[in-house]
């Protein structure tokens, strides 16, 4: 069967499934599966796709047709420049997340600690934009860290980068100290999973995404615990959802920090919030 057979094939099976994008799905578990960037399968359309390659991709399409995400099904997502190696463990890295990389890393801050670090997206992009910094990452969950880990080591990042297992920063040692504290924490409200799309709230982990009835169990809960850990100029920077700021900055605000910027994603959406230690 040609590469254009099977792509005119493939796109009404996921038309009727409900995936979104389908033609764009199955040329990306094309080009995953002939190893081949995506362009090139429209220079080769009259090429035969070999048994074997149709075999491994007629479980990939099964699998994408049951709503699972592409990244999962490729085990692979891109962020920040990194490919990195995802599954069902870890939440997908997501663009808006690029943007909380790019306001720490403007910052310049010689120790981080990306606090629930899921597949280490943030920590590894932090450790190639700050190459002099001590990044450290924690995560509740082992498996999670197991993930970042592997990430790590795909990048040579095991000799600046370090990984606790932890609630937040309790296995932090007490006389820690750094310079930024960042997350992209759960920040979901409970009652919103329901009317999430099913490729997140089927397979993505939900306690990657859910933080309480007001979704800011999480955030709450960190604001506070960060302030110990804190050089006396440094931050917390966050990512949060659609509608929080106000919330977020009062928050802060009762635990006695002040917002020293807030950043909007390409939908103006106010994205990520940085605050210090008031003096």
């Amino acid at each position: 069967m040609r590469i254009l057979d099977v792509i005119n094939k493939t796109v009404p099976y996921f038309e009727k499934a409900g995936v979104d994008s389908p033609r764009l799905s199955i040329e990306l578990l094309l080009a995953h599966v002939l190893k081949k960037k995506r362009l090139q399968l429209y220079l080769e359309f009259e090429r035969e796709v070999e048994e074997a390659a149709l075999e491994t991709l007629r479980g990939l399409v099964k699998r994408r047709g049951a709503g699972e995400p592409l990244q999962y099904v490729t085990g692979e997502a891109e962020f920040c420049g990194l490919k990195l190696a995802v599954d069902r463990r870890v939440l997908i890295p997501r663009p808006e997340t690029e943007l909380l990389v790019e306001v720490v890393a403007a910052r310049q801050p010689a120790s981080v600690v990306d606090v629930g670090t899921g597949s280490g997206c943030i920590a590894l992009a932090l450790a190639h934009r700050l190459p002099k910094a001590v990044v450290t990452a924690t995560d509740m969950s082992p498996d999670a860290l197991a993930v970042a880990q592997a990430n790590a080591a795909r990048f040579n990042c095991n000799n600046f980068t370090r990984f606790l297992v932890g609630d937040l920063l309790s296995a932090l040692p007490d006389s820690f100290t750094a310079d930024a504290i960042v997350s992209n924490p759960p920040y979901i409200a409970s009652g919103e999973l329901a009317q999430l799309p099913r490729e997140v709230k089927d397979f993505e982990p939900v306690q990657a995404l859910v933080a309480g009835a007001d979704g800011l169990d999480v955030i709450r809960r960190l604001v506070l615990a960060a302030k110990r850990y804190l050089s006396p100029r440094g931050f917390v920077a966050l990512e949060i959802g659609a509608g929080q700021r106000a919330a977020v900055a009062e928050l802060f605000d009762r635990a006695g920090y002040t917002v020293a910027h807030v950043e909007k994603d390409l939908q103006g959406i106010e994205r990520v919030v940085l605050a210090q230690l008031q003096p």
